[in-house]
This record gives structure tokens, sequence and C-alpha cells, in this order.
């Protein structure tokens, strides 16, 4: 007699089988990777690291990992590195499969990891940061408790956590205030964004990176949110006119270990992780804040444009009355959304962690 999988069971197949797929395209990958290089010593390092492409990844963490270290362990220990979505990786289960060890070492969008878990996303809710130095001190206000959360709940330790640039507004049409949104169709890439939009009565339009040039060159979108230096890089300089350069949202990411995988490694080479990778953290955010300015300058044709295409946007700095704006809309409207989603878990851990460093209380009882 055949018997019907409950969802449970259909639940832990699926599980099952991502866990062999990836661990599949995981060790593929390992393969391939030591035919290309010379054998790394015994204590060789398998790394998921952050989005392909971008100078983060590029410039420092690719660096690091196939090059630094084997240099600064003096030949002792190396490692190889894929960026998550080029190992077949689903982001948003990334957490999961370091949790059950099938990756030893990897690297999680909280955008993606805060559908599952939406109280990761709360250093980065849209309207939050309208500068770097508001996102440090965000995120030094989080982290106590995101090191907790990762180590107790996911079986991982936090080594490093990412930024990546700003995320701007460009747009076909003039804009040179937040309230001109009202009534254009924007582009958007997660809940919190689009809740920033509601609030001054634009649409948002939930769209995939990918596609997002296709939307715009459909007249489907006006405008979109995207980082300034990606958004030049897809090309969008080349069918919009205005750069409105507060950043609505940046995108952060956690590198972590298996705690299992963690505890296994030599003293010395924790030790040197500890050491090194607060260094890769610093320069990953230094190269941030550099594509910000860098995308900005390349979009608008600015002689400082470097890594770009120059384009001829014309750039809308926020006024004033525009920092009021975003900051009312971000207490009375985006917090309090995220809140109703995430339940009064989120908003007791806002009101204990970054909280008191915004001056903004979470409603508890929504």
């Amino acid at each position: 007699m055949i018997r019907a999988m409950s969802s449970s069971e259909e639940s832990s197949a699926w599980q099952r089988a991502l866990c062999t797929h990836v661990a599949a395209l995981f060790l593929a990958f390992a393969a391939t990777n030591s035919e290309a290089q010379p054998q790394p010593p015994a204590q060789g390092l398998r790394i998921v690291g952050g989005l392909a492409s971008v100078s983060q990844y590029t410039l420092h963490e690719e660096r690091f990992w196939s090059q630094d270290l084997r240099r600064l362990s003096g030949g002792k220990y190396s490692a190889s590195i894929v960026p998550f979505n080029q190992a077949g990786v689903p982001g948003p289960e990334m957490l999961n499969l370091m949790r059950l060890g099938v990756i030893p070492f990897g690297t999680a969008l909280l955008s993606q990891v805060s559908n599952e878990y939406p109280e990761m996303g709360l250093p980065d809710i849209a309207g939050l940061n309208p500068d770097m130095a508001t996102l440090r001190r965000v995120i030094a206000s989080f982290r106590p408790y995101l090191e907790k959360t990762l180590r107790e709940r996911h079986a991982t330790e936090l080594l490093a956590v990412y930024v990546y640039p700003a995320q701007v507004i460009f747009c076909k049409r003039t804009l040179k205030q937040l309230s001109d949104l009202a009534g254009r169709r924007v582009r958007v890439s997660g809940s919190s964004q689009a809740d920033f939009v509601r609030a001054l009565n634009g649409v948002p339009v939930f769209t995939e990176f990918s596609e997002l040039m296709a939307n715009m060159n459909s007249e489907n979108t006006e405008c979109a949110i995207t980082g300034a230096m990606s958004g030049n890089t897809l090309g969008l300089h080349k069918v919009t006119s205005s750069l409105y350069t507060m950043p609505i949202s940046w995108g952060l990411a956690v590198f972590g270990a298996n705690t299992d995988a963690w505890n296994a490694l030599p003293a010395d080479l924790k030790a040197l992780l500890k050491t090194e990778l607060p260094k890769l953290e610093a320069a990953v955010w230094n190269e941030s804040e550099r594509d910000t300015d860098n995308g900005i300058a390349c979009n608008t044709g600015a002689a400082t444009c470097m890594k770009g295409t120059k384009g001829a946007m014309v750039e809308a700095r926020p006024s004033p009355d525009d920092e009021r704006r975003r900051r009312e809309i971000f207490a009375t409207s985006v917090l309090t959304r995220w809140v109703q989603r995430c339940g009064a878990v989120c908003a007791e851990v806002w009101n204990q962690t970054t909280g008191p460093v915004a001056g903004i209380k979470a409603p508890v009882g929504q």
C-alpha cells in the first residue's frame, strides 16, 4: 500500500535533496578549483563568499582567501572561494545550510535570509541609515544580538559583517525631492523599500535585479532603487536622467562558520582569522563607501569617475526637509509595518538594540 507523504515529510525530503545538490555543486567547485591552482596543504578551507563581480568580492574577499591567507600563514593554510550566486546555493537557504554543516564557511545576505528570519533584516530597514556613519552605529548596536542569535539558533560563528554600496533612486523624469515620487512606479527589492515608497504615495514594483533593465525599457517602471555603482554597470544612466542620492538602504551580509567546523580548526588558524577578518571587514566597508561615491560620480559624468561609464544624469541631494521627512516616514510607517510583519519579538529586539541609537521606539502590541 502506498502512503502519501505528509507536509513535514515533504519538507524534510526537500531539505535533504537540497543539501545533497548543494554539497555536490560545492565539491565540484572545489575539485575544479584545485585543478586550476597548486594543490593546497591539508588545512585548505572551502569558502562560499559574497556577490560575484562587485568590488567588495573581487578586490577583497577573493584576494584574501585565495592569496593572503597562504601568505599570512607562511604557506601553512590556504582556501578556495566561490561567490554564493555562482555556487548554486539558494541565498535564502544559506543559514540553514551552514547550520547543517553542508556549507562550513559561508556568506548570507541579510535581505534574503530575513524572509524566513525577519529580525535579521533590522539593521538595513529602508530609511534607517542615511549615511555610512549611521550605518556603522546601527551595526555596532545590533552586532551582539546578531552574534548570539547566529551561535544559539543557527550553530554559526559570526566572523564578519559586510556592506554593499548605498541604494539610491534613479528616475527617468526629474526628481528633486522625495515628494516627487508620488504616483510614480518605483522598482524595489524588498518589503521595507516598498513601505517607504508607499508612504510617499508612490507605487512599488518588486523586480529582481536581473530583470531591472528590461522593466525600465518596457516603461513598466519609471524609477528604480538600486546601488549607485551597480546601476551604472547595468546602464541605468542611459535610460534615466535624475539621480536622487539619499541612501534608501544599503545591503548587508554576514560571513560565518558552522560551529563544529570552526571548533575543529587549529588554534593558530582561528587566532589568525580572528585577527585578519576584522581587517577584511574594514576593507570591504571602505570599498563600499568609495563605490557609492564613485557610482554617483560616474552616473553624473564627473571627472572623478573611475571603473564606471560616464553618464549625464543630474544629481539631486536630500535637503534638510527631506531628511526630516525620511525620519518621519521611517518612524511612523516603515518601522511600524516591519513590526507588524515581524511580530512583538522584533519590536523587543529593536527597542533593546538599535532603538536607543536611532532615538526611535518601536510600537509594541501591534
